[in-house]
């Protein structure tokens, strides 16, 4: 259903392999916790641009497909922490088409338009190179 693959000007994306409706499960993946005291040390290393803010200070490492989402600040998806289950849900935030790059507002509101850590590249990638 999903794919990892080259965008034109973002790195690796993933992409839908088929339509998904709005409201409709994207992916669903295990994270693994980081505690909060650790947090620190992750933000050193490169998987510091790669996990979820978690509860209580923590950090989660979603495993899966969940952690190479790009951002976007107009996303076609946005994510539901599940701390009881230890998961991370994308949910489509609109319906996507087979080929098109999956992405998520990293803020974690689809409608939040306040600046991240990076450089935001504006770019619609409907179509994998």
């Amino acid at each position: 259903m999903l794919i990892v693959s080259n965008t034109n000007l973002k790195g690796r994306g993933i992409f839908a392999q088929k339509h998904f409706l709005k409201g409709e499960i994207v992916e669903r993946s295990p994270v693994v916790v980081i505690p909060a005291e650790q947090v620190e040390f992750l933000d050193k290393t490169i998987l510091g641009n790669y996990y979820y803010d978690w509860e209580d200070k923590a950090a989660a490492l979603a495993l899966g497909l969940a952690s190479l989402f790009n951002h976007s600040y107009e996303p076609n998806t946005y994510y539901v922490k599940k701390f009881a289950e230890g998961e991370v849900e994308l949910i489509a935030y609109r319906d996507i088409e087979a080929g098109e790059e999956i992405t998520a507002n990293y803020n974690g509101s689809p409608n939040d338009k306040s600046p991240i850590w990076f450089d935001v590249v504006n770019e619609i990638s409907l179509l994998r190179n």
